[in-house]
């Protein structure tokens, strides 16, 4: 069962890489909760923020947090310092908190063209994100999906909610995650 993580309200952070410490606070006790191995690799030098593991493999996970609701979204940026991209080469997931809504969105580097922010909707909006699909699917991290081996990941499979069980997880591009 999984523990409450209780949200993590941005107030009296006044800065962006205070608020940015914040979300990654954030994202240690959610991934940990769900059963994750988590490492913050020493100093601010590496393109990710974590190192994930899930039992079968290390995902390098960049952490990206907004509270601002400009023009009706939330927008995240796809890029690192000096609005350079990141790349499959250096991330496997940008993880997105939507503080407000105390939503998480995993997402795949690899699912993110070349555009420079991932922009995001509340829930109701009459707007859908490109990446709403992502939103809460820590299982990419999981699979895969041999329940009765070494992971302890706490997640329940996106395959194992819309009964897909002997079809490929809608999430897992051609089955590499």
């Amino acid at each position: 069962m999984q523990n409450h993580i209780p949200r993590i309200d941005a107030v009296g952070l006044t800065t962006s890489k205070s608020r940015g410490e914040a979300a990654e606070a954030a994202f240690l006790a959610k991934a940990a909760s769900l059963g994750f191995g988590v490492a913050k690799p020493w100093g601010d030098s590496e393109r990710y923020d974590f190192i994930i593991d899930s039992g079968y493999n290390f995902w390098r996970v960049q952490v990206k947090s907004s509270q601002l609701h400009a023009n009706r979204c939330y927008d995240i940026k796809t890029s690192g310092w000096r609005n350079r991209l990141y790349t499959s080469g250096e991330v496997d997931f940008l993880v997105a908190y939507i503080i407000p809504e105390n939503l998480w969105y995993v997402v795949p580097i690899d699912a993110i063209a070349s555009g420079t922010q991932l922009k995001f909707y509340p829930p109701g909006s009459t707007r859908k994100s490109l990446f709403e699909k992502y939103r809460e699917a820590w299982c990419q991290m999981a699979c895969p999906r041999d329940e009765n081996g070494p992971s302890r990941v706490l997640v329940r499979r996106l395959c194992q909610r819309v009964r897909l069980r002997n079809r490929a997880c809608p999430l897992c591009a051609e089955g590499k995650r």
